[in-house]
């Protein structure tokens, strides 16, 4: 008869350590709770305890989404003011580093290694801001190195390149309003 693998997972190892000491009768003969720990730890493949809480501490760190701890939060939280619930810039911001990182938001929307004509980046563009000025947006793409246009400007094209840790942010935050409204 062959055997089924049973996989057997607990929440809490403390505690499922606890309840079989006390299932073992709790006894001079019966192994501490440290102890026990470490049996369970090892039958696992770890060496004891404390390798198998740092293995899993590890685990939870990899699983999480970096998050850049170098950001400028405030910068980020200033310009994600200058856009509505809807993710749509509202006013063109008046302080040059918020304008900038706006522009992120508009990079991040534009196809990436494929130019996109003058008039579908307008209504790429007009979808969304509220102020009615694409051009002021292109020209300021171009001076900011987030796009690149023909000299007869028919047409443009994104730059490929890593968002700051700030943009990541905003591009992500913008998303995920876009996507709730």
């Amino acid at each position: 008869m062959s055997k089924d693998k049973i996989p057997f997972v607990t929440d809490d190892l403390s505690a499922f350590t606890r309840a079989l000491s006390n299932q073992l009768g709790g006894s001079e003969a019966t192994p501490s709770h440290l102890a026990l720990m470490n049996m369970l730890a090892r039958s696992g493949g770890f060496r004891n305890f404390q390798h198998l809480r740092a293995a899993q501490a590890a685990e939870a760190r990899l699983a999480r989404p970096e998050m850049p701890v170098t950001a400028d939060f405030r910068l980020v939280e200033r310009t994600l003011n200058q856009f509505d619930h809807r993710g749509k810039l509202k006013q063109w911001p008046s302080r040059r580093t918020v304008q900038g990182l706006s522009l992120w938001a508009f990079w991040a929307l534009m196809p990436a290694g494929s130019d996109i004509s003058e008039p579908s980046l307008n209504a790429l563009l007009n979808a969304y801001h509220l102020f009615g000025d694409a051009a002021q947006l292109r020209r300021s793409m171009v001076e900011h190195a987030l796009v690149t246009r023909k000299t007869d400007c028919s047409s443009y094209r994104r730059v490929e390149q890593r968002p700051t840790a700030e943009a990541e942010i905003l591009i992500a935050r913008l998303k995920a309003r876009r996507i709730a409204a």
